[in-house]
């Protein structure tokens, strides 16, 4: 499993079609714990190219959990899938969100979440 994540999204395909989050729901369970609902969009093709998954990190990129999607999913679109049992040390008051796909790598998108409240706005919601 990987520690961190690259500092940049890979250029290997001419013309990119990055799994685009589109929702984010992160919900505090009690004693640093957390589960994180995430919601992708992706032009999932078939079993080589689909968005096969999500991280949740911290502002410095040190990973704290990993959603791994298994399969595509063509006929479901957008979709959401959860990560639950994430623990966060006690000093952790903001996550960023970043998703993969097979074919493209990590998109240059991110979400940032700031936990230290109940919160929300477009695309993302924080429940303490």
């Amino acid at each position: 499993m990987v520690d961190r994540l690259p500092a940049q999204p890979s250029l290997l395909s001419a013309s990119p079609s990055y799994a685009e989050i589109t929702f984010v729901r992160a919900r505090h369970s009690g004693d640093n714990v957390w589960t994180f609902d995430v919601t992708l969009a992706h032009p999932d093709t078939g079993w080589d190219d689909y968005a096969d998954g999500w991280h949740v990190a911290t502002p410095d990129q040190r990973i704290l959990g990993t959603r791994i999607l298994l399969h595509p999913h063509v006929g479901e679109q957008p979709f959401t899938r959860s990560l639950s049992s994430v623990r966060l040390g006690p000093d952790v008051d903001q996550v960023v969100i970043r998703s993969h796909d097979l074919v493209d790598g990590y998109g240059p998108q991110t979400v940032t979440l700031s936990l230290a409240q109940s919160n929300s706005g477009d695309g993302y919601e924080v429940i303490r």
